[in-house]
């Protein structure tokens, strides 16, 4: 039976996205951007995702208080899952994140009747697009050759599967994804959405999702509260400089003669 596109679908992805960041959240924070080498954009990643992964935990659990059979709809979960984003982002990369994440999540929660008697593809696809929109919608001055153009790219990918399932949109997603990473220049350093980010990080913050959605495609689910241990906040700020000691003497520069 092939994955539907449903509350459980939300959350496993949620959870899998979560893990993915998790193993690549130092690789992403170890790339020193122009102009502060903040050295946190895998953690704002990371700890957004978290955030939007506990909203969507905590519809399910009001959900079982009701009784067994009680189940949250796709609607609800994305909604959740969009709103924790937004309250949890971090920096400019997890406010980028939390804008495709709303616009998957205007998508999925319509409220004309034409739009609910579209398939799960279909319905998936247009998420994607969407998500594009809402993230150019987010940055004042748009960079193309980074994450925003592996996003359309992405959506593209979607876009041209035809009559496919849910699960085949989001490996095509995934395919189309990868293909624009390979082709981004190594170490360029072009900006995306300010000074934090980057297209290396852009490379590594994809490569995370879209390892996601291909687990989800697979079948693979984990268990409920399936979540790696949550990492402390790094310290922001410069770090300052050591007072000089007496081994050290201080340089003066020398004194100007007087005219």
């Amino acid at each position: 039976m092939p994955p539907t596109l449903d509350a459980d679908a939300v959350r496993t992805w949620c959870a899998l996205a979560l893990d993915a960041l998790g193993r690549a959240r130092e690789e992403i924070d170890a790339i020193n951007v122009y102009p502060v080498a903040d050295g946190d954009t895998g953690t704002n990643l990371y700890l957004t995702v978290e955030s939007a992964a506990r909203a969507v935990d905590a519809v399910f659990d009001g959900h079982a208080t009701e009784g067994p059979g009680s189940r949250p709809g796709l609607a609800e979960a994305v909604r959740a899952m969009a709103h924790g984003a937004l309250i949890g982002a971090r920096g400019n990369s997890g406010t980028i994140l939390a804008q495709l994440l709303r616009g998957v999540a205007e998508t999925l929660t319509p409220g004309d009747e034409g739009h609910r008697t579209l398939d799960d593809a279909e319905r998936l696809r247009q998420a994607l697009r969407r998500a594009v929109v809402s993230a150019y919608e987010g940055v004042a001055r748009p960079v193309e050759g980074t994450v925003l153009t592996v996003a359309v790219a992405a959506a593209d990918a979607a876009s041209a599967t035809g009559g496919a399932d849910c699960a085949d949109v989001a490996r095509a997603a995934y395919e189309g994804a990868r293909t624009a990473l390979e082709a981004t220049p190594p170490g360029s350093w072009t900006s995306w959405a300010g000074p934090e980010w980057s297209t290396r990080a852009a490379r590594g913050w994809w490569r995370s999702w879209a390892r996601s959605w291909a687990h989800w495609k697979a079948g693979n689910r984990p268990p409920s509260r399936c979540r790696p241990p949550r990492l402390a906040p790094r310290a922001r700020g410069r770090r300052k400089a050591a007072p000089p000691t007496s081994a050290a003497p201080r340089c003066t520069a020398p004194s100007l003669p007087s005219r």
